[in-house]
C-alpha cells in the first residue's frame, strides 16, 4: 500500500487559478516503436494483431500520427511532439502519454503510477519538461501520484479520470488501471468536490479498462455508454450530473467496442474556437443525428488512425495529453 504522506504529494495551495475545460495545446509522442503490447493486452480486449510484419504495422502508425498532428495543428492547436528517448527502451504504447501525465492551470505536473512495467517505462519526466519549458510553459512543481514503482495503487491518468473541471468533478471506473483509493487521494490532493466512482462491463461482461474508451466530458457536451454502468443507481447518479450542466450523447456497446465513439476531446484552437478531435471510425460510427449534436458545440477534427485503434487498443483521444500549464507570452 502507497504512503499518504509522501513529501512529493503535499497539497498544493487551494488558491488555484481556475482551470479551463479545453485545452488549446497537447503533447504527442511520436509512435516510433509501436507494436502489439503482450503486457496489457491482458485487460485491453480492444487490442488485436494485424497479420502483417512488426515493421509495416509500425511505420503504418508513423504515417497515421503525422497525419494527425498536422490536421490539428491546420486546426489552430497548438501541438508539441516528444521525439524517441535516446536511451532505446522500446514503448510500443508510447503513443498514449496521456496516461502517464497530466498538466494544470496551476503551474504543477503530475507523474502517474501505471498497471505494467513497460508502460512505467514511458515516463520520461525529465525529456517532458524540457519540452514543455522549450515552448515557454511554466512548471511550478512536479508532483508523482503515489510512488514510481507502486503496483497496487495504479492510478492512469485521464485514462481512468474524466474531469468536468469547472464543477470540480471527476468520473472514473473502477478497473486495475484506477484503484479507488488511489483516485481518493488525488481528488483530495487537487481539492475535487465531487467524485464519481462507478462500475462497468462491457457486452461480454468484462469491465472496461479505461474510463475514456466509454465517455468523453467537454465544456458543453458529453458522451457516455450509460448501458455499460451496469448497477442503476450508479447509472442514474452519473447522468443526473452529466446532463444537468451537459448536453449528452448516449452510446451504444457497439459504438463503443467496435468504433471508439467514445474516445473523442473536445479541446480548443488557439483563438477560442471549439475542436472536437475523434478518429474517422469514431465520427463514422455516430448517427447522423448524432453527428449533427457534435457539430453544434465544435469542428470535428477527423482522423483516419485504423493500425493505432487495431493495434494499440485506445484512440484519439489516449493519443492527447492536454497542457493546461501558464505560458508565458513573448
Amino acid at each position: 500500500m502507497g504512503n499518504q504522506n509522501l513529501p512529493w504529494i503535499q497539497p498544493l495551495s487551494l488558491n488555484r487559478p481556475a482551470q479551463p475545460q479545453l485545452a488549446r495545446a497537447v503533447v504527442m509522442v511520436r509512435p516510433v516503436d509501436f507494436a502489439f503490447n503482450e503486457q496489457t493486452g491482458a485487460d485491453n480486449v480492444f487490442q488485436h494483431r494485424l497479420n502483417l510484419p512488426a515493421a509495416a504495422v509500425t511505420a503504418q502508425a508513423m504515417a497515421e500520427f503525422d497525419t494527425m498532428t498536422r490536421r490539428l495543428s491546420e486546426h489552430g492547436l497548438r501541438v508539441m511532439v516528444l521525439e524517441k528517448s535516446p536511451d532505446g527502451i522500446a514503448t510500443p504504447d508510447a503513443v498514449f502519454p496521456n496516461n502517464w501525465f497530466t498538466t494544470s492551470a496551476d503551474g504543477s505536473l503530475h507523474i502517474y503510477p501505471m498497471h505494467t512495467p513497460n508502460r512505467r517505462q514511458e515516463r520520461r519526466v525529465e525529456e517532458l519538461a524540457r519540452l514543455l519549458l522549450q515552448h515557454d510553459y511554466q512548471i511550478n512543481q512536479i508532483s508523482w501520484v503515489g510512488h514510481p514503482w507502486e503496483e497496487e495503487l495504479i492510478l492512469e491518468g485521464t485514462g481512468v479520470m474524466i474531469f468536468d473541471h469547472a464543477r470540480r468533478r471527476v468520473y472514473a471506473a473502477r478497473s486495475q488501471r484506477c484503484h479507488p483509493l488511489a483516485l481518493y487521494r488525488y481528488a483530495r490532493l487537487r481539492g475535487l468536490d465531487d467524485v464519481q466512482l462507478f462500475d462497468t462491463a462491457d457486452s461480454h461482461g468484462v469491465p472496461i479498462y479505461h474510463s475514456n474508451v466509454m465517455m468523453s466530458v467537454g465544456q458543453d457536451i458529453a458522451v457516455i455508454c450509460a448501458d455499460s454502468l451496469y448497477q442503476p443507481e450508479q447509472r442514474q447518479q452519473v447522468l443526473a450530473a452529466l446532463e444537468s450542466t451537459h448536453e449528452v450523447i448516449r452510446i451504444s456497446h457497439e459504438q463503443v467496442e467496435q468504433h471508439f465513439c467514445g474516445n473523442i476531446l473536445q479541446l480548443a484552437a488557439q483563438d477560442g474556437t471549439p475542436l472536437l478531435a475523434m478518429s474517422q471510425r469514431a465520427w463514422n460510427g455516430f448517427t447522423p443525428q448524432q453527428q449533427r449534436v457534435l457539430e453544434r458545440h465544435g469542428q470535428p477534427v477527423v482522423n483516419p488512425i485504423p493500425t493505432i485503434e487495431a493495434v494499440g487498443g485506445g484512440s484519439c483521444r489516449c493519443m492527447l495529453a492536454e497542457v493546461f500549464l501558464p505560458r508565458l507570452e513573448h
